[in-house]
């Protein structure tokens, strides 16, 4: 079975913690802090494989986690670092957050290989807390957590050319006329369930991935039928070739047809409507009245070729007129935008922050003279954010201030220059 769609929920490693523990050697009877740091946590990384075109895998297993890292131990013993989970998608699949449903990578063009979040850092042992004034520390930093997702997996196949039409107007025939694709065919709605891909080779002329989107009926932009499970698949397309029924077999009247699918096109996303199309008026070897006051193809000629839409009469069963149609197809793609269509990326999981019940607290240590802020949620918030890229220490400045903490520490008297300290790290305080 073709799948289109997955929903996973993925897991980074958290990382191990630091250890507190101290040298106990012959004749040293007060040894140093020789507590060791945690390992990194394991990291969620996404990897193209050209070798897979759905998503299959993603519908039986639903729950995916990277290893955590290893505590640190004695004698300054380092934990073992959690392993990556890698998680091999097919091209062209776009991966969003669950719950908005914004994109956090798509996975097509150069896009091969995706960070999506990073392992929790190990904690630091006691024996980087050793100063002039505290020869025995007591405290080793925690691991960082770990950081979860919830995925909307969905993959929108990469193909230059869409093949759009309502049921049985000849789609699945024309696409294996043309191309090296072999899809099912027969005589009844809704044959075609699953997308198929094939390459169209062109003499003197460069080849095109065509695509065979299943059958579209008016609503489907709505929900309604199978058309709406599929329409997401002409999204990168560049150019739309509309079959119609010229003979109007089933009694359809094939200008409505175009216009109908025009409509749900637009209805769905109108930057897909307003590319470049081309009408192929299918079936002309069985048209039993060709005269010239009820010819179809002249009436499709007459209602879109003002419109800028050419038509092309065929027969996609003994092949007529099917060479010119592909010709012109390559020549609209060539002048369309060269590049791939990719969307853009509007989640960034590294400035997920924790739950805003999560409690903190803002002291003052007067012994040490450096303010310190703890709780869950400043754990979580430094997990989950890289204060070494320019992003994630804004972040981190808007963190403060959003959530009162620069307030806290004016109210207890914080001056520029004052050492702020929140989980083994130091900052210095300035507005």
């Amino acid at each position: 079975m073709f799948a289109d769609r997955a929903r996973i929920y993925v897991r980074s490693g958290k990382g191990g913690d630091g250890h507190v523990s101290f040298r106990r050697e012959k004749y040293v009877p007060n040894g140093g802090p020789d507590g060791g740091d945690g390992g990194h946590g394991g990291s969620v990384i996404l990897v193209v494989d050209e070798g897979l075109n759905t998503l299959t895998d993603y519908r039986h297993v639903r729950k995916y986690h990277a290893e955590d890292g290893e505590n640190g131990g004695k004698r300054n013993c380092r934990g073992k670092n959690g392993s990556d989970l890698i998680l091999k998608m097919p091209p062209g699949t776009v991966v969003k957050e669950a719950e908005t449903g914004k994109v956090i990578t798509d996975l097509s063009g150069e896009n091969k290989r995706f960070v999506l979040i990073e392992g929790g850092k190990g904690g630091n042992g006691n024996q980087h807390y050793a100063t002039s004034t505290m020869q025995a520390p007591k405290y080793a930093q925690p691991g960082q957590p770990a950081k979860e997702l919830e995925l909307q997996l969905e993959l929108k196949v990469i193909a230059d050319v869409g093949l759009v039409g309502f049921p049985n107007v000849g789609k699945s025939t024309f696409l294996s006329k043309v191309s090296n694709a072999r899809p099912k065919i027969a005589n009844y709605h809704f044959t075609t369930l699953n997308p198929h891909l094939g390459v169209v080779d062109l003499d003197d002329a460069k080849g095109f991935v065509i695509a065979d989107i299943p059958g579209l009926i008016e609503g489907a932009s709505e929900g309604i039928g199978l058309g709406f499970e599929f329409l997401r698949h002409i999204e990168r397309t560049k150019v739309m070739i509309h079959i119609v029924d010229a003979a109007s077999t089933e009694g359809r009247d094939p200008i409505a047809d175009i216009y109908a699918i025009n409509k749900e096109l637009e209805n769905y996303n109108p930057e897909i409507a307003k590319r470049p199309q081309v009408i192929a008026a299918n079936k002309i070897d069985m048209i039993y009245d060709p005269s010239e006051e009820n010819d179809p193809v002249a009436a499709l000629k007459k209602e879109f070729e003002p419109q800028g839409i050419s038509v092309f009469p065929i027969s996609a069963i003994s092949g007529k007129g099917i060479r010119e149609l592909l010709y012109f197809v390559r020549n609209l793609l060539d002048k369309a935008p060269q590049e791939a269509v990719v969307f853009e990326q509007e989640f960034f999981p590294e400035f997920m922050i924790a739950s805003a019940d999560d409690p903190f607290t803002v002291t003052y240590d007067e012994e040490e003279n450096v303010y310190v802020v703890e709780g869950p949620r400043i754990e979580k918030m430094l997990g989950y954010t890289n204060l070494e890229s320019e992003k994630g220490f804004t972040f981190f400045q808007n963190f403060l201030k959003l959530n009162g903490i620069l307030e806290q520490l004016e109210e207890l008297g914080i001056q520029e220059g004052d050492t702020v300290r929140m989980y083994g790290l130091a900052f210095d305080y300035y507005k």
